[in-house]
């Protein structure tokens, strides 16, 4: 077996490249929105929405083998956790034990301050609804349900992912990205310095608010006819004499 530090340097080369191909499908996104090519829109928003659960899986891996995160053991915990989104929920609630020195009792109001379990109860309410989502859209398509995605029993169409096939496009995607890497970001912190935790939590958590509010009020088809516009006066520029 690496070492942990090898180890960490490997998962920390996958998240720069996972990252890097998500900015190019967004760029070939942009370019078929523009320039209106529907079968192409449709295949890199699939892309994009795939990649973006494997980068979150990434995300988790880096801070899993950072060397002043988690010990041998509780890497093994983590591991040890049947889904990506129990893992993540372990990664919380063992920071929240080390930092507040509650071994074996339940992280609750009574264990907890009032100011650390309302950020527990925050963070995990947080990644059952945006982490959730993202994970489970990203297994249908990974597994080629690309137009209809299945059920765990593949007997019935997953009637939340298909509205998601659907509904989702670049800028509702990129919006999200924005909320888990704020998210992401703010249990990075817990894990590694308690006190940047709570210096910036509220930091991150305006982040999320910011782009949970343009998830709900900044239009698609506004953005599209936008990039269209810049795209037809490119087009109007170059062919001019």
């Amino acid at each position: 077996m690496k070492p942990r530090k090898k180890l960490y340097e490997f998962h920390t080369a996958n998240l720069r490249a996972v990252s890097a191909a998500l900015d190019r499908v967004a760029a070939s996104t942009r370019t078929a929105i523009a320039s209106n090519v529907p079968p192409e829109i449709e295949t890199f928003t699939r892309l994009y929405a795939m990649l973006l659960g494997a980068w979150a899986e990434c995300r988790l891996a880096k801070l899993l083998y950072h060397p002043n995160a988690y010990n041998d053991a509780d890497c093994q915990t983590v591991r040890n956790q049947s889904t990506h989104l129990d893992r993540w929920h372990k990664v919380v609630e063992l920071a929240f034990r080390k930092h507040y020195i509650i071994p074996h009792a339940a992280l609750s109001e009574n264990t907890l301050t009032h100011s650390a379990y309302s950020r527990y109860r925050t963070i995990s309410t947080l990644l059952n609804g945006e982490l959730h989502f993202v994970i489970t859209l990203r297994n249908k398509l990974a597994h080629g349900q690309w137009i209809y995605p299945l059920n765990d029993q593949w007997d019935d169409v997953a009637q939340v992912q298909m509205d998601a096939l659907r509904t989702e496009n670049l800028l509702s995607l990129k919006f999200k990205k924005v909320i888990l890497d704020a998210l992401l970001n703010a249990i990075a912190d817990l894990a590694l310095s308690l006190p940047t935790f709570d210096r910036d939590f509220d930091n991150h958590y305006r982040q999320i608010q910011n782009a949970q509010r343009d998830l709900r009020t900044r239009s698609f088809a506004d953005y599209s006819a936008s990039l269209q516009s810049k795209y037809q006066r490119g087009r109007a520029k170059r062919a001019a004499p």
